[in-house]
This record gives structure tokens, C-alpha cells and sequence, in this order.
């Protein structure tokens, strides 16, 4: 890694990524490809082994093609053209099959694939990548705009340093520094009940038969979430927020929701087992100055529709592009920089949070009436091809792509209504 010269001219100064999870090392990676110096900044003192995310979609892979990471992601992945909606009573509802859009992409299904290979993969591009320089296992305390260009406090190994560069992204997660040092409002709420994701090297699909790769379970007392990743399968259920964290995860309940799924006289090996609260909040804005926040920094969702990390990427995607316009001069700074913010705002608001919300409350709907209505409506999309393909263009998120386009010129997003 080479460790970037600070200069007096912004535009030459470094952009100052923090965070360096999925979002994060994707941002640096981006500018990095596109000749701007980094410096990432991350508090762990490597990267982290984080199980949580598990989905690309469509046009996320068509993303990351920029940056030489999706061919070793296909390699390493699982491709899941079809998955299903399911009632936990009543078993099958709908099946919807992403080939049906294999004439506007090169990616029509879901690729499996746990978020902490793509950060290894990215991130072993980065430790050789010149312009970069890695601060690991050092703290950001505070951030700030500075006249054309931007600082930041930070913490590391050796001491304090201040850093200065030209522009700062925020992708430090649900609880940043950065979001909070310029005082944005996180706005939204967060849902009574625990999330607990249990992954299992049992084959889930030898027990449950026509099981997809990727399963949502409807049921009124205890709805679940089922997948395949390549290491494992994974089963994503809700628990009482009366329940300790402690006790929700003990082996012997774990086995026992395990055994409600299917029963499995021979037990189910856990390999791995999370607890989180979830939420549904949107930060009041997603740039001040020439600091901008993206990914969970900027929103945070329910994991059932598998697009948090998706919408992240398209974040810093979108502000690079940005960025390196400014840079270059080809870009106003602040219409682009106000572009960023109305345009990933907006799909935040649009289409992750509407469509997360939906998709969990569609699981949990304890009324009777409502759960039979909305598996009529899943029926009937998926019945209808023109229906099932605008149904899985948004969920893909390639509707937000078509319709803003990633780092759109201001001028050119007029039609687009922002």
C-alpha cells in the first residue's frame, strides 16, 4: 500500500472512505479503478468475517463488473434463477423465475453469496492497488467540512492523525460516527422483535421436498426466511423481544426451531448464528458539504427481500461516479454533489424501505382475510409474465437502475423527476 501525500489543492487530496465493509471497500475499490486516491479507514484490525448479507442482485453484478469482481464471485457463488413464496401452512404460493428477464440482463437470477467474500476479494485488490492507503484498527472520532475540501479525526495504532481530503464517503454502518458527527436525524423505527439467522450444513432441501434456494414463508405465529449459500443453508426467523439474546441462541432452542422447519431425527450442525434487532430508517439526508453517507450509514431495512447491501453498493457507485467528475472538472460540485443526495434518497425511500416493509408484514399478517388476499395477489403476479417480470425488475432493483440510471449527470435526471 502506498500512504497518499496530502496537498494544499482539494482536488488533489485523497477522497477519505470510512468503513470498510462491503459498501466501504467498494467505494475505495471504484475511485481507486478510476485513478482518485483513497484512504480507507477501518476500526477493525482486519477485515470482518460477517455472515448476514448473502444476496446480489442483477444490477449489482452489472456494478461490479467495473471493478473486476464478478467473474471470482460467480466462481465462488450459487446462481438461483428462481425462488418461491411459501405459506407455512399451506406450502407453495408462487414461484418466480428471474430467466424471464434474460433479455435485459446478463445476470437474470440471485447470486448467493456470503458478503465477506466479496469484501476478501476487494480488499485483496486494494492492499496492492497504488493511491491507497488502509488504516485498519484506527478510529474515526469526528469529520468535518473544510473550506473546498473535508477533514478527519482519527484514531490509529500510532496516534492521532488528522486526514484531509477532497471528499469524505460515510460507510460505517447503522450506528456511524460520521452520520452523527454532522447531527443527521436516522428517522424511522425498529421493529419489536429480534431477527435470528441460524446456518446449518444440513441440506434442507433432502428434508422439505420442491424447496427453492430461496425461500419466504408466510405464517402468522412464526414466519421464516430459507436460503442457500454455498457453505450452508440458512433459516431466518423471528424471536420475542421478551426472549434474552442469551437463551434465543442456546443450542437446544436453536435445534428445536430447527427440528419446526423439518424434522431431522439425525440433529442439525450450526455453523454459525446471529441475533440482531431490525430496523426501518432513513437518515434526514445523505450529504452535507462534500461529505456524503451511504449504505446502512444512510438506511437500514429488514433483510427480507435481500437488497440493504444491493442499495448500499449503488450508493457508492453512484457518488464515485460523482466524485471523479468533480475531480476531473466535468462536474458542478454542487449539483452533483445535491444529485447524490435526491437521487439515493429517494430510491431509499422509494424502493427499500417500501418494499422491505412490505415483505416482512406480508410474512407476519396474522389476519385471516389479509393473508389470503396477499397470497392470491403473489398467485396472480406470478401467474402473468408481464406482472412476474415487472415484479422481479424491481425487486431486482433493476427498475431504480433503469429509471436514475448510477451516477447520472444532473442535467440528464430531469426526466427521471427527481
Amino acid at each position: 500500500m502506498t500512504r497518499t501525500p496530502i496537498s494544499q489543492d482539494p482536488s488533489d487530496r485523497p477522497v477519505i472512505v470510512v468503513g470498510a465493509g462491503p459498501v466501504g471497500t467498494t467505494a475505495a475499490a471504484r475511485l481507486a479503478a478510476d485513478g482518485v486516491p483513497v484512504v480507507l479507514v477501518e476500526a477493525e484490525p482486519e477485515p470482518r468475517a460477517d455472515w448476514r448479507a448473502s444476496t446480489f442482485h442483477a444490477a449489482t453484478l452489472e456494478l461490479l463488473e467495473g471493478i473486476g469482481v464478478t467473474a471470482r464471485m460467480h466462481e465462488e457463488g450459487l446462481v438461483v434463477p428462481v425462488y418461491h413464496f411459501r405459506d407455512r401452512r399451506d406450502g407453495l404460493v408462487a414461484e418466480f423465475d428471474f430467466r424471464l428477464l434474460a433479455d435485459e440482463t446478463r445476470y437474470p437470477y440471485r447470486l448467493q453469496l456470503n458478503q465477506q467474500h466479496l469484501v476478501r476479494m476487494v480488499f485483496e485488490r486494494l492492499r496492492g492497488a497504488d493511491g491507497v492507503e488502509l488504516l485498519f484498527g484506527s478510529t474515526v472520532t469526528g469529520v468535518a467540512n473544510d473550506g473546498d475540501g473535508v477533514t478527519a479525526t482519527v484514531e490509529t495504532p500510532d496516534g492521532t492523525r488528522v486526514l484531509r481530503g477532497s471528499h469524505l464517503i460515510g460507510a460505517d454502518g447503522p450506528r456511524s460516527t460520521v452520520r452523527r458527527s454532522l447531527g443527521i436525524d436516522f428517522e424511522g423505527y425498529t421493529y419489536p422483535e429480534r431477527f435470528l439467522i441460524v446456518s446449518t450444513t444440513t441440506d434442507l432441501s433432502e428434508l422439505i421436498p420442491g424447496l427453492a434456494h430461496v425461500n419466504y414463508v408466510a405464517d402468522p405465529h412464526q414466519w421464516l426466511f430459507v436460503l442457500r449459500t454455498p457453505e450452508s443453508w440458512r433459516v431466518v426467523y423471528p424471536v420475542s423481544p421478551d426472549e434474552p439474546v442469551e437463551e434465543a441462541t442456546a443450542p437446544d432452542r436453536l435445534q428445536r426451531h430447527l427440528q419446526g422447519v423439518a424434522p431431522n431425527p439425525a440433529g442439525y450442525p450450526i455453523v454459525d448464528r446471529q441475533a440482531y434487532n431490525v430496523h426501518q430508517r432513513v437518515a434526514s439526508t445523505f450529504r452535507v458539504g462534500n461529505i456524503l453517507i451511504a449504505g446502512d450509514a444512510a438506511h437500514i431495512n429488514s433483510p427480507i427481500g435481500g437488497v440493504g447491501l444491493n442499495s448500499g453498493i449503488h450508493d457508492v457507485m453512484d457518488a464515485a461516479a460523482r466524485i471523479v467528475r468533480i475531480r476531473a472538472g466535468d462536474g458542478d460540485p454542487e449539483a452533483e454533489l445535491a444529485a447524490y443526495d435526491a437521487v439515493r434518497r429517494r430510491v431509499a425511500v422509494e424502493y427499500v424501505q417500501a418494499d422491505t416493509q412490505r415483505n416482512t408484514e406480508r410474512l407476519k399478517e396474522t389476519e385471516e382475510s389479509r393473508r389470503r388476499a396477499a397470497q392470491d395477489e403473489m398467485r396472480a403476479t406470478a401467474a402473468d409474465p408481464e406482472r412476474a417480470r415487472a415484479y422481479m425488475r424491481r425487486v431486482s432493483l433493476l427498475e431504480s437502475v433503469r429509471r436514475f440510471g448510477i451516477g447520472t449527470p444532473p442535467a440528464h435526471l430531469e426526466g427521471a423527476a427527481v
